[in-house]
């Protein structure tokens, strides 16, 4: 994939396709995996492009009755994941891990001049972190925890849970305003 001809880039994460449980936890806002399902895949085209990239960090599906390309295949863009503790069947799936442009369990690049840490799990420290680099995770969803609390103090982690975007991936931009807005809401 060459980063040039890239449209925009989103990030989301924790979209646990498949996985009645998270409907609850999480407060989604649909009754049952059926609709979960075409609601998060209908979020996701309405917003991404062919052209644009989306940074899946961590934890596609889980418990589903289905393999991740199920899902994989009729969503929009280039994607690249960022593993999570429940991709374990993803990763063992070869028409899986094909619908990926790229997978890794940490990544690091550059967007909009900044620096970016992609890990799902969130961390207390990062790589530039006293140079003003950022930290992108996902893992928490939408808790309010002690991993919540450590991370909220830290300015430059942001948590792309897609319980905190609306169930649709968000820009980096966009990432920052809505991590703002939930810990406000605490």
């Amino acid at each position: 994939m060459n980063k040039q001809s890239v449209g925009k880039v989103y990030f989301t994460g924790d979209l646990h396709f498949g996985h009645f449980n998270a409907i609850k936890y999480d407060c989604r806002p649909w009754p049952d995996v059926e609709s979960m399902t075409a609601g998060l895949i209908e979020r996701w085209n309405s917003r991404v492009t062919d052209d644009d990239l989306v940074y899946i960090l961590g934890d596609v599906c889980y418990r589903s009755e289905y393999p991740a390309w199920h899902y994989l295949e009729q969503m929009k863009g280039h994607k690249i994941l960022i593993v999570g503790n429940h991709d374990g069947d993803l990763l063992k799936d070869e028409r899986s891990r094909r619908c990926f442009d790229e997978i890794h369990s940490y990544m690091e690049i550059k967007e909009d001049g900044k620096k970016i840490i992609l890990c799902h799990y969130p961390m207390a420290e990062w790589n530039g972190k006293t140079r003003g680099s950022w930290h992108i995770f996902a893992h928490i969803h939408a808790q309010r925890n002690e991993a919540y609390e450590a991370m909220k103090r830290m300015p430059h982690a942001l948590n792309a849970g897609c319980m905190l975007n609306d169930f649709i991936p968000a820009t980096f931009a966009e990432l920052v305003a809505n991590n703002q807005k939930f810990n406000k809401a605490d």
